[in-house]
């Protein structure tokens, strides 16, 4: 799953996380009116490695489902990013108010639902497709703010791409993998709300450390109902502890030394490669071969997202 919080023009800019969310996952889209410059090509650098980082996290997840299944494998990631989160934040749990804990509790049940569906997905579809599919949740809540015919063909121009997917060689295809993975998208989209949220309201990374932990309060039994003991197996552990590690703390560094050097546009702009480098990992770790048709489709639905995002930001 990718990783950036997606902005719109109105919403404040958020303190409580960098743009990333630890999800799958991977990297939510980002809309935003003004932005200068164009950035060093050490700040794209930076930016890139964490988009793979965290899909490559997503891939390897993946190896973990004979052993623990998608729901052992998404508890370790999560309840092991929570703790990374909590010791490096050390969020502060006096002085906030009930709202401030509604909205907390709202991020925190988004962030889990959108890990859960997505590995849900992958489970089921190739990473790459999976992917594909989920970044419709983002690219439709930026095309919703930007209120722009152009916003709208961009739409179109993804569902298209989704369509081709659909016809481009999954054959036999789990309905209920694109099911997933749409779930996984509506989450994502909840949770770029409620990101923005939490940041008016924690200060530094404490709400989404607080969002992690409820993650894992919701993803952990689920796991240890999944797989029981399987999840205290050494092994597990230990490529649980590496994936929370590449899912979430190399692209947190990345990208928060990546947005001290590009723009907020450009940063946003590179996160729309997602569905492109998750096929690619897919590839390489899952041997998750793509098809023409099927390599076309994902640029189309990368092509979509940034144009949706450049005109979102206009």
């Amino acid at each position: 799953m990718t990783s950036s919080t997606l902005r719109t023009s109105s919403a404040p800019q958020s303190s409580s996380a960098p743009r990333t969310s630890p999800a799958s996952t991977a990297a939510p889209l980002a809309v935003l009116r003004h932005a200068a410059g164009r950035g060093s090509l050490g700040g794209v650098g930076l930016m890139l490695a964490g988009v793979v980082s965290v899909q490559f996290g997503s891939a390897f997840a993946a190896l973990l489902f004979p052993r623990a299944g998608a729901l052992g494998a998404v508890a370790l990631r999560v309840t092991f990013a929570a703790l990374l989160l909590l010791v490096v934040a050390r969020p502060r749990l006096r002085g906030h108010a009930r709202a401030d804990w509604a909205v907390a509790g709202g991020f925190g049940l988004a962030l889990g639902g959108m890990n859960i569906l997505f590995y849900q997905a992958i489970d089921r579809i190739p990473l790459g497709a999976a992917v594909s599919f989920e970044v419709l949740g983002p690219l439709l809540l930026s095309v919703a703010v930007s209120r722009s015919a152009a916003g709208l063909l961009w739409a179109g121009l993804a569902l298209a791409g989704v369509c081709l997917l659909g016809r481009g060689g999954f054959g036999g295809l789990d309905l209920a993998g694109p099911a997933f993975a749409l779930g996984a998208g509506a989450m994502w989209a909840a949770y770029i709300v409620l990101n923005a949220r939490a940041g008016a309201r924690f200060p530094r990374l404490d709400g989404l450390a607080i969002a992690m932990a409820v993650a894992a309060l919701v993803s952990l039994p689920l796991g240890i109902g999944a797989a029981g003991r399987t999840l205290l197996e050494p092994q597990l552990l230990g490529l649980g502890l590496v994936i929370a590690v590449m899912s979430s703390g190399v692209p947190y560094t990345l990208e928060l030394l990546a947005l001290r050097r590009l723009p907020a546009a450009t940063f946003a702009v590179l996160t729309s490669l997602s569905p492109a480098l998750a096929a690619l990992s897919g590839y390489l770790v899952l041997d998750q071969g793509m098809s023409l048709p099927q390599c076309a489709a994902i640029a189309l639905v990368v092509t979509a997202s940034a144009g949706a995002i450049r005109t979102g930001r206009r």
